[in-house]
């Protein structure tokens, strides 16, 4: 499981470095303050090319129409962290350290619970209430 997660998020990873450097090209053409028509492709189509139901219905004249293009770049450069070097003191602290602990926690047998496996009896009565002590 422990690795399936992994590859998913190293996965993830890889699509965010990818999807952050893609840059692409939207153009909008706008009749009047209307937006008509938008492409992320190609390009887009002018008030001669559109339908029925835009600019051409309206009354508005060709020069009210504009096309805009903006152009969202991405990322150019990756950075890479660098790695770091590792010293012989960081070892030999490593090394300590899981050794200590591992001594810590040896000697340390696993207790016998006498009452795990124990069965009360089943009772008929309630004693208590028979008695009728209560603790209050």
């Amino acid at each position: 499981m422990k690795k399936f997660v992994s590859k998913i998020i190293a996965t993830l990873l890889a699509l965010v470095v990818l999807l952050s450097t893609f840059s692409f090209n939207v153009e909008k053409h706008f009749c009047g303050d209307s937006l008509v028509a938008v492409s992320y492709v190609g390009n887009v189509a002018s008030c001669d090319d559109v339908e029925e139901d835009s600019c051409e219905s309206k009354t508005i004249e060709p020069s009210c129409c504009k096309d805009d293009a903006e152009f969202l770049k991405g990322q150019t450069q990756i950075q890479k962290s660098p790695v770091e070097k590792v010293t012989f003191t960081k070892v030999i602290t490593a090394v300590t350290s899981y050794t200590y602990y591992k001594q810590l926690f040896s000697g340390i047998e696993r207790q016998l619970v006498p009452h795990k496996f124990y069965i009360p009896p089943k009772l008929f009565f309630d004693i208590q209430v028979l008695h009728e002590v209560f603790i209050i």
